[in-house]
């Protein structure tokens, strides 16, 4: 079998593989590259040594059975038969659901999460969103502080377990996307800078020192990062990619990591014949990234949009901190206008940021599609305190009302997993670092961030406590009984309209009309002959839809009307769809 790495600083590489040594020789056709062949099979466990220091993983290594730390092993790509043939399903016309392989389901296993797909078939959603699953120290984590960007944490059941996951997830109509960071790499278990230079003091981020794509030695770097995420579509058939806060890319080259990153994955998806795409994590709000390459954008498919997410928040919350502050002076202004151009902050002053900030949306060129619409995700639940849900903050009317707006939005939308039946567990941010100083560390951080907002250490969970995680559980019991079974059932009728609905559809943003009553606390939207109506208020409101007739099509509460003035009225905290003629 043939073996390589690369490690261009180095004077001499060895192979160590199943127990023995290997010399290997440099690549006379690739700079910095060193090869050679060894006996091996399927499992067999290998590393490198260079310069005579330790046997380290293979920065490309598809499968580490002992942590990051350990080992890696080979792994056949033809040892799995799969066995549905798959087309594929594009991102527009998608409905996507967040899922932590870990907490969504009790085993904490992608074979247990396989077996729950069947209700997420029955929901109706399009596509299931894998949070990150490259291999960290420990057992459970949020998976961001991740190594070996092309293998399967081995708890959650390693490579094969992907397949399985992917072949039944297909065999049931449903799309897989996989969360992926290549922003930085974890703190522990992190072995590349022995290999090259895959980090650079040139640019600083959050985690220290950046992934190098624009320094010496970069061309490679951004080789193994594509690499990587056409490795995780073509040997695991996933469908798409979400890319982790693409803010933190420090790239200052004229061909940005997300233009190339963007136009292999269109290249792979015509020789494949299935569709593929890329959905993005960006706070700039740079309408760049998404806009098509023919265009002078980035080519990116999509990216989540946080300012509906904030306007919706406030609007129904009331909270102002942090940077809610702006969504907040006037929330359903805030929510008209993201529903109508995407950003609030489209070159606006940010008071969190302390500056204006955006870009407004070139809605001729930009698909609705390409914004990711949603009402919560594993940010906005677990990076507060407790981790309440906002199922924990609101009345099930108003919590109706956020799944009407996510689902009857011009965006895509996206749910997080549990969302559906208004969960009673939290999500909240777990760890488990097994080096001590680390994580102690985390958790003096946590609670530290919190106690500047008055919240003392012991109201703040433990991360490294295993009761945090189990805490996160999803708890199978509750859709089958009430109140969850009533908002489960409202969300699959919403998504069901979203599908039997073309205007629900309509890529077309600038084609969304929006009103809201000026001090009032209803909003109506119109896409084609649908009609959206929300009223957050906790009286009666009245709405005027226009002249026309309308057919209910569904609603939370009972709506009066619309009479014969083109009045609806709508009960506090309620929301309807309806079909004008």
């Amino acid at each position: 079998m043939q073996f390589e790495v690369w490690a261009p600083r180095a004077d001499r590489v060895t192979l160590a593989c199943d127990g023995t040594g290997y010399a290997l020789e440099r690549d006379p056709e690739r700079p910095g590259w060193w090869c050679g062949r060894a006996p091996a099979r399927d499992g067999s466990r290998y590393g490198f040594s260079v310069d005579g220091g330790p046997v380290l993983p293979d920065p490309r290594s598809r499968r580490q059975p002992d942590g990051p730390d350990g080992l890696s092993a080979v792994v056949d790509q033809g040892h799995h038969t799969w066995r549905t043939e798959w087309a594929g399903r594009p991102l527009r016309g998608a409905v996507l659901y967040e899922l932590h392989v870990g907490t969504f389901t009790p085993g904490g296993t992608l074979d247990s999460a396989a077996e729950r797909l069947g209700h997420l078939a029955e929901l109706g959603v399009t596509h299931v969103e894998l949070m990150p699953l490259c291999p960290f120290p420990g057992r459970h984590g949020w998976g961001y502080d991740g190594v070996s960007p092309w293998a399967v944490h081995e708890p959650y059941g390693g490579p094969a377990a992907l397949k399985r996951f992917v072949d039944r997830a297909h065999a049931l109509g449903l799309g897989v996307v996989l969360d992926v960071v290549h922003n930085h790499l974890g703190p522990s278990g992190n072995h590349l800078p022995a290999f090259g230079p895959y980090f650079t003091d040139t640019h600083r981020t959050p985690w220290g020192a950046a992934v190098n794509l624009d320094a010496p030695g970069s061309d490679e770097v951004r080789a193994y990062l594509v690499e990587s995420a056409l490795s995780w579509l073509r040997d695991h058939r996933l469908d798409g990619l979400r890319l982790d806060a693409v803010h933190a890319l420090a790239d200052t080259r004229a061909v940005h990591f997300l233009e190339e990153l963007s136009t292999a994955v269109d290249g792979l998806s015509a020789e494949l014949r299935r569709p593929l795409f890329l959905i993005a994590e960006s706070d700039r709000n740079d309408p760049r990234i998404i806009t098509p390459r023919g265009y002078g954008g980035l080519g990116v498919h999509a990216q989540w949009n946080d300012d509906f997410h904030h306007a919706l928040h406030t609007a129904l919350t009331g909270e102002s901190q942090g940077y809610y502050a702006d969504f907040a002076r006037d929330p359903m202004a805030a929510l008209a206008k993201t529903l109508s151009r995407g950003f609030f902050h489209d070159g606006t002053y940010s008071s969190f940021r302390g500056r204006h900030h955006g870009r407004p949306l070139d809605r001729g060129r930009v698909a609705a599609h390409r914004l990711t619409g949603y009402a919560q995700t594993h940010d906005q639940i677990g990076n507060r305190a407790r981790g309440e849900r906002l199922s924990a903050l609101v009345s099930p009317g108003l919590a109706a009302c956020a799944a009407t707006l996510t689902l009857t939005a011009p965006f895509t939308p996206m749910l997080f997993m549990g969302e559906e039946w208004a969960a009673g567990t939290p999500w909240q941010y777990f760890t488990d670092h097994t080096d001590p100083a680390l994580a102690e560390a985390v958790r003096r951080g946590r609670r530290g961030e919190f106690a500047a907002h008055g919240w003392t250490g012991d109201e703040v969970p433990d991360p490294q406590d295993p009761a945090t995680r189990d805490r996160s559980v999803l708890d199978w019991s509750e859709p089958e009984r009430e109140p969850h079974a009533r908002m489960l059932a409202w969300y699959r009728r919403l998504i069901a309209l979203r599908h039997e609905q073309p205007d629900l559809g309509n890529p077309d943003l600038a084609d969304t009309r929006v009103a809201y009553g000026p001090g009032a606390r209803w909003l109506a939207f119109r896409r084609g002959d649908v009609r959206v109506v929300v009223n957050l208020g906790p009286d009666e409101a009245t709405v005027p839809l226009g002249s026309r007739p309308a057919v209910v099509l569904a609603a939370w509460e009972p709506a009066g009307g619309p009479d014969e003035d083109g009045m609806l009225r709508m009960p506090g905290e309620s929301s309807a769809v309806l079909l004008q003629e």
